[in-house]
């Protein structure tokens, strides 16, 4: 299935059954009196988050939905079947906007959370309802109101408690492998990574987080330059960004601290809370290199970047450090959940 993160659909609540003229007439019973029902409610539409899917792929065939309308009231003081509800699946973490009044509408973060997008029409009233003292032949009915319509706009940002971010061939993909049962692609070329892939990191006993990888950034992907702004959202919700830089680039040409500069600035430009979030440098492919040249590199590429924050070393091939890098990301996620 393809990974889709943006579509838009129509949605229309079930128009309200209309109310029933009619008067009882009965063989030997005399002026019966009104007996029209009332009409059935119409059904509400409900978004329904769900983690059995992890994309809007579906919403690209299906892009219209419409809850079912209440019947009509009928004599005999019938009321009117009502309308049952419509419940639209939706990704866990996805956002809605109404397009049309650009109003946030609301955001589905947990399993099983409803959010009623477009409220039904109400029933209208059978003449039986305006029957009084004074008025015992009414022919007044209502009608049913319509549903509600909308034009959405559903926006999908993956709920990951941890980000990758990185020059594209950083080794991203394959350090969730690495760490996860997440099989995203793998080649020695860049932007093997074409959308988010999700990896679940177990730790320990009833220990785990959710690790993010998306495709690598290069300069200008906060203005859409490679694959720009459209998954950089998928780091908002994180609590936690992995930098990953690759220690022995295979362009000896390469300044490593210039391509991590180039990181910084467009987390910056794309969103301030995002370049605020609590980063660690990760230096990548370490088995590329041998100890004493690795020392050196690595020496050098500290004082370059006057980093100092927390930093580990890798290889995602081999697996070397990553058992470590796991267990510390969870003692921080544990520390920062304490925290809030």
């Amino acid at each position: 299935m393809n990974f889709v993160d943006e579509v838009t659909i129509r949605v229309q609540a079930g128009n309200g059954g209309h109310g029933c003229l009619s008067f009882r007439r009965e063989k030997f019973i005399e002026r019966g009196g009104p007996d029209g029902g009332n009409g059935g409610s119409g059904g509400n539409v409900y978004l329904v988050a769900d983690d059995a899917i992890n994309t809007l792929a579906d919403f690209r065939v299906a892009r219209q939905f419409k809850a079912e309308n209440g019947d009509p009231g009928a004599g005999r003081n019938k009321t009117g079947k009502s309308g049952a509800d419509l419940n639209v699946i939706v990704a866990c973490g996805t956002v809605v906007h109404d397009i049309d009044t650009n109003e946030l509408m609301g955001d589905l973060t947990e399993v099983g959370q409803r959010l009623m997008v477009a409220e039904a029409g109400r029933a209208g009233l059978g003449n039986t309802h305006f029957k009084s003292s004074t008025n015992r032949s009414p022919r007044k009915t209502t009608e049913g109101t319509i549903g509600e319509k909308r034009h959405l706009k559903l926006e999908l940002k993956l709920l990951a408690e941890v980000g990758l971010v990185g020059l594209p061939n950083a080794g991203k993909s394959t350090l969730i492998r690495a760490m996860s049962a997440a099989r995203p692609k793998v080649a020695d070329y860049p932007f093997t990574t074409l959308h988010p892939n999700l990896g679940v990191v177990a730790v320990g006993p009833l220990q785990s987080f959710v690790m993010a990888d998306v495709p690598g950034l290069i300069a200008g992907a906060a203005e859409g330059a490679g694959l720009g702004i459209q998954f950089l959202k998928h780091l908002q919700r994180t609590k936690l960004l992995l930098h990953l830089v690759d220690i022995a680039p295979i362009d000896s040409h390469t300044n490593i601290t210039n391509e991590f500069r180039v990181i910084e600035r467009e987390l910056v430009k794309f969103s301030k809370d995002l370049c605020d979030k609590p980063r660690w440098l990760v230096l990548n492919k370490i088995d590329l290199l041998a100890d004493k040249d690795f020392i050196r590199t690595r020496k050098e590429i500290l004082d370059k970047l006057a980093w100092d924050g927390p930093v580990f070393d890798t290889s995602a091939v081999s697996g070397d450090g990553t058992e470590k890098l796991a267990q510390a990301i969870m003692r921080e996620l544990e520390r920062i959940s304490k925290k809030n």
